[in-house]
């Protein structure tokens, strides 16, 4: 018998493929964040992990988000910055103007639902100070914190869950 050993993917083919897919959302936050906005009836829903490296944002924000979150572009965003790893963009929560950023490597899903485009990630890695708390066993249940409750405010942008259109 030979011995054969699975061929090991030095040129990281995967890897290669999702960083050119993010750079299809750059190229389209780049023009989102033009002059002219986003054209016609496109808009974005943009879900990332709010615990990833580089992502930041008001600690009220990733309070009520502590793992993933959704924003929408559309109509009501501002003062959005796109560089070659990341996005900042201004949004309003509960009327109040809030600065987030994001790497591209946090996104885990973009879907354009106007064209019924849609992009999905694997997971980014986890900022590591993060991380240590997660697996820390909670010996009392009352420490665990509630899940924050939705305050009825309809100024704001809306987060929703894109899990219907996950592949199964």
């Amino acid at each position: 018998m030979t011995d054969q050993h699975p061929p090991i993917d030095e040129m990281q083919y995967e890897q290669l493929a999702q960083d050119a897919l993010r750079g299809v959302i750059k190229s389209a936050l780049e023009r989102a964040a033009s002059p002219e906005g986003i054209p016609g009836a496109h808009h974005f829903y943009v879900t990332f992990k709010t615990r990833a490296a580089g992502v930041e944002l008001p600690q009220d924000v990733s309070a009520k988000y502590p793992d993933e979150m959704t924003i929408v572009l559309q109509h009501q965003y501002w003062d959005m910055a796109v560089n070659d790893k990341l996005f900042t963009v201004t949004l309003k929560f509960g009327g109040l103007p809030k600065v987030l950023t994001v790497p591209y490597s946090a996104i885990v899903r973009f879907y354009d639902p106007s064209v019924q485009f849609m992009l999905q990630f694997d997971e980014p890695e986890m900022v590591e100070a993060e991380i240590a708390p997660l697996l820390t066993p909670v010996r009392d249940p009352e420490s665990v914190p509630t899940p924050p409750t939705d305050d009825g405010d309809d100024s704001g942008p809306k987060v929703i869950s894109l899990d219907q259109f996950r592949k199964k």
